[in-house]
This record gives C-alpha cells, sequence and structure tokens, in this order.
C-alpha cells in the first residue's frame, strides 16, 4: 500500500511504499527533507466484491492511481527540449548542389575512331557555361584486357551546379 502525501515546502504530491514509512527523504521537487507520514488506516483497500473477475478490470494498469501536481519555482526553469537540427536532406535541398562528371579518353574511343572531345564538348553545351565550376584533367593508368598491357590515358573532370 502506498502513503500519499504532500511536501510541506512545495506542496509537491508524493507517493512512496508504506514500508518507508518514518523515514526521512528529500523532495524531488525543492530538496526539502521531508519525513513520510504513517499510512492512513482508513485507506485501507476494500474487498472485491463476490462473482466472476475481469482480468482487464483487475490488472494492475486498470487500478493505478495517478496524482500529479505541477512543481511551483521562484526561478524559471531551464528548457530541456530543444529544437531538431534540420536533417541532412533538407538541408541539401536549400543548397547550391554540385555534381561531379568523369569522362575518360578510352570510353571514347569506338572502332579506331576518337570521340573524347566530341563528348566533352556536347556535355559542357547540355551544362551551361554558368553552372560549370571547374574542368581538370587527370592521368591515369590501367591495364588493357586484351594485351594485358598497361596503359597510360586521360580523361576529363567536371564539376558543375546541378
Amino acid at each position: 500500500m502506498d502513503v500519499i502525501f504532500k511536501c510541506s515546502q512545495c506542496e509537491q504530491e508524493l507517493s512512496v511504499d508504506s514500508t518507508g514509512a518514518g523515514s526521512e527523504i528529500q523532495c524531488p521537487s525543492c530538496g526539502e527533507s521531508i519525513v513520510i507520514p504513517p499510512p492512513d488506516p482508513q485507506a485501507a483497500p476494500a474487498a472485491p466484491p463476490p462473482g466472476p473477475i475481469n482480468a482487464m478490470a483487475a490488472a494492475a494498469a486498470a487500478k493505478e492511481e495517478k496524482h500529479f501536481a505541477v512543481p511551483i519555482h521562484d526561478r524559471p526553469t531551464e528548457n530541456l527540449i530543444g529544437k531538431p537540427l534540420q536533417p541532412l536532406e533538407a538541408a541539401a535541398k536549400g543548397a547550391i548542389r554540385l555534381r561531379v562528371k568523369t569522362i575518360r579518353h578510352s570510353d571514347c574511343v569506338e572502332v579506331g575512331k576518337d570521340h573524347f572531345d566530341e563528348v566533352v564538348t556536347a556535355f559542357l553545351e547540355k551544362t551551361g557555361e554558368t553552372n560549370v565550376v571547374t574542368v581538370s584533367t587527370f592521368n591515369y593508368t590501367h591495364q588493357d584486357l586484351g594485351t594485358r598491357a598497361w596503359v597510360t590515358d586521360y580523361g576529363a573532370f567536371i564539376v558543375y551546379r546541378g
């Protein structure tokens, strides 16, 4: 059985198991030292009525009485719930999006004909001069599958707004 009482300092309603009667505790709201009073003999639980028992009505959750009181403070309390940060996806929608396009020379050679310049030019025209941030060249080495020889090649690295 619980002992329900109020703090003499802040009037916070507290509930403690009756085995703690007579012991001294600190009020969780104001920190005042409180002696737990003895249980009220008039608050003894009533005997259940005879007859069939409804399991849901007899459950502990159904019988639980809740006593809430809002503590009153003399100074403003700190805000424990802050505004969450904006998700990265939402932040990216409002910002400038940069994209990267890599064009390798070896990918532009068909049946002995070199189309590298045409592919780069077509991409730059499609993107538009105002959207191109930078165009850089690079060299790389790869192994030719047919001859198993190492071949050095080049390409273009394009950063653009998109």
